[in-house]
């Protein structure tokens, strides 16, 4: 009986904060805080399967013992408020309370961060609306996740995706803001419409907006996926549809930009989750999944690793988790469509791990490249350098990220693609078809890892390692306790999961069980992960005592500082350091065809050279190679059929006895009109 109430709390806090934030910042965080515990509690209490939440007539509960009603697997509830005819549908079970869960650590986060970072001291103007759009926007994210009514799942969704609209332009006095927001709108508003084909076509097909398992039943449904997949994969950033993904997070401030990566993008891979679940699923819908999230993996990372401005690297290295994500969803589907083979588990386990472990550590890092923005002014690569000194907190907390997103021991992000490995071999040492794909899948994923590593090595050498390479990066200073706050909340997440993940296999197997019910039994942990956990713990035991002894032998023996290798110069400068570029030359060059680099370039000239540069710029290749010309080609075609609309009586009619001769010179030749 507690779900219910929670989240009621919840939705009324957000709705309190709404009214009541705009002129009153601690208000609102306290209402905004209060919200997130009431969901993560009620998320908690369903993850933990006491309960469950969804809709039933009121008149239905006589029905139900009070057993039943306390400890069965879900508890069910409808409201008499109608809108067009239907009534409001809520379901929070073990898929949708994992999400729910997220939203709540993020939105709390978020919101703390963004008391610090963009405060109405630093913003008058945009700080009291950007608290009530951040409350709209976990409202309807809320609404989306416990929706099952298709009219109310596209009510929350368009509803979120205008807040988020509105908070990616807070800053809108800049040309780039706005820009990266209308293209942030049309691509979601193209997702949108493949979403409402979806939904109307399930209603026209089952007579019915609501949504549920019974929808397994309807074998003509299956086509319905690939609309889904189309719409939800444009808000999950999928390659290629994730166009509008870079430049939305680079231009939003840093704790929206945490909000889009960790929880945005993870409603579009909600809903891939939930429907193929639901849904009956064509043949090669495990195919094409797992084949998009291997290009996702390798060339998201690829695209991230030449990047000179810190957050558009972080927002193309999450086109390649989402891309890590699809690759364990996919192998679940082909595990389905394989008479349930239980390394399906396994994947889809390590994908919905991935999930809240890529919401983390992303947002994590978009928080620690806000308080670098926040203290240097800049985003830039090539304007930064030597920041530990002056952000010694900030610099450790976004290393910890980098080693979490780069999937290494004994952190969080290891445990989440090692499950997926895992069922990757699994499936690799099966008979079948399946096994012929999981090994070069399992290789492409590595090969992602290894572009993971490199990129964020480069980002955190060139970011706090080094001089600074302006004034500003030489004058930074550390950010204040709610900046470092919710960044340390997240580090500890990270850690804490890396360090016990077999205490999460019972969660992960009840969301697996609700996905597919076939995988109810045998929800044993699997052997390793236990393991995995003591060797993690070992090995974070060790890295302490390594950093003690090298403290402590660093203040016995003192510090000296002197120069690097300057290569003959007396008096070397930041400006001689490596760049970006060199970092990411030989990786670029492997990439060339698909980064598609342009280059300005002029050479020094003549003994004592005035100037000379070499300034490289990597495209939005798919955006402006790909769909650029597409929609110009389309405006201009547009444009030449306007002019057809002139006005006057007599072209109309010339138009209709144009038309009509050409229909009599189709029947007399004997076609079909």
């Amino acid at each position: 009986m507690i779900v219910g109430p929670l989240l009621s709390v919840a939705a009324l806090a957000l709705v309190a904060g709404m009214v009541g934030g705009l002129r009153r910042p601690r208000l609102w965080l306290a209402l905004t805080l209060v919200a997130s515990a009431a969901l993560l509690a009620a998320a908690g209490v369903v993850l933990c399967g006491a309960a469950g939440f969804a809709g039933a007539p009121r008149a239905e509960l006589s029905d139900v013992t009070s057993a039943q009603w306390l400890l069965g697997d879900r508890w069910e509830w409808r409201g008499e408020f109608r809108i067009g005819g239907e009534r409001p549908h809520m379901l929070l079970d073990a898929v949708s309370a994992l999400f729910l869960a997220l939203l709540a650590v993020l939105g709390g986060a978020g919101a703390a961060y963004s008391h610090g970072y963009w405060s109405d001291a630093d913003h008058p103007e945009s700080a009291g609306a950007g608290r009530l759009w951040w409350s709209a926007m976990v409202l309807m994210m809320g609404l989306v996740l416990v929706s099952a009514n298709g009219l109310y799942f596209l009510f929350g969704w368009e509803l979120f995706t205008l807040a988020a609209y509105f908070l990616v332009t807070l800053g809108n006095h800049r040309r780039q803001v706005r820009a990266a927001g209308w293209l942030y709108l049309a691509a979601s508003h193209v997702g949108t419409l493949c979403l409402f084909a979806f939904f109307v076509l399930l209603a026209e097909r089952t007579g019915s907006w609501e949504l549920g398992p019974f929808l397994r039943g309807h074998a003509g449904l299956a086509p319905l996926f690939w609309l889904a997949l189309a719409g939800f994969g444009v808000k999950a950033g999928m390659f290629p549809l994730h166009v509008w993904l870079p430049s939305a997070h680079a231009n939003a401030p840093s704790h929206v930009s945490a909000m889009l990566s960790g929880m945005a993008l993870k409603l579009g891979i909600y809903g891939l989750v939930r429907f193929s679940g639901w849904l009956p699923l064509p043949a090669q819908a495990g195919w094409v999944v797992i084949g998009l999230g291997a290009l996702g993996a390798l060339f998201g990372i690829a695209f991230a690793f030449a990047q000179n401005d810190l957050k558009r690297l972080l927002a193309y290295c999450s086109v390649e988790n989402i891309g890590v994500i699809l690759i364990g969803l996919g192998a679940a589907v082909l595990a389905v469509t394989h008479g349930d083979a239980p390394w399906g588990r396994l994947a889809l386990a390590g994908a919905l791990l991935h999930v809240w472990n890529h919401g983390l550590f992303k947002a994590l890092l978009f928080l620690g490249a806000g308080s670098v923005h926040h203290a240097t002014g800049t985003r830039e690569l090539s304007r930064l350098g030597g920041l530990w000194r002056k952000m010694p907190w900030t610099a450790g907390l976004f290393a910890l990220g980098a080693v979490a997103v780069a999937g290494l021991p004994p952190l969080n992000g290891f445990v989440s693609e090692w499950l997926v490995y895992l069922g990757l071999f699994d499936a690799g040492v099966a008979r079948g078809p399946v096994a012929w794909a999981a090994m070069p899948v399992a290789i492409v994923l590595g090969m992602a890892g290894a572009l993971a590593l490199a990129s964020f090595a480069k980002a955190g050498a060139l970011v706090f390692c080094g001089a600074p390479r302006t004034q500003r990066a030489a004058h930074a200073h550390e950010s204040g306790a709610w900046m470092l706050g919710p960044m340390t909340a997240l580090a500890g997440l990270c850690v804490a999961i890396g360090l016990a993940p077999a205490l999460l296999w019972p969660v992960l197997a009840r969301v697996a069980a609700a996905w597919n019910p076939a995988w109810a039994v045998g929800v044993e942990a699997p052997a390793p992960l236990g393991t995995l956990g003591g060797v993690h713990v070992a090995l974070a035991l060790l890295a302490l005592a390594a950093a003690a002894g090298l403290w402590r032998r660093a203040l016995n023996n003192g510090l000296r500082r002197g120069l690097t290798w300057d290569c003959g110069y007396a008096v070397p400068t930041g400006r001689m350091q490596y760049t970006g570029g060199s970092f990411a030359g030989l990786v670029a060059g492997w990439f060339a065809w698909l980064l598609q680099t342009e280059r300005s370039l002029h050479r020094p000239r003549g003994l004592m050279p005035e100037r000379a540069h070499r300034v490289e710029r990597i495209p939005e290749t798919v955006l402006e190679r790909l769909i650029g010309p597409v929609a110009a080609l389309v405006l201009r075609a547009s444009s030449a059929v306007r002019r057809l609309q002139q006005g006057r009586l007599q072209s109309y009619i010339l138009y209709l006895v144009a038309g009509l001769a050409a229909l009599g010179l189709m029947v007399f030749l004997g076609g079909t009109p």
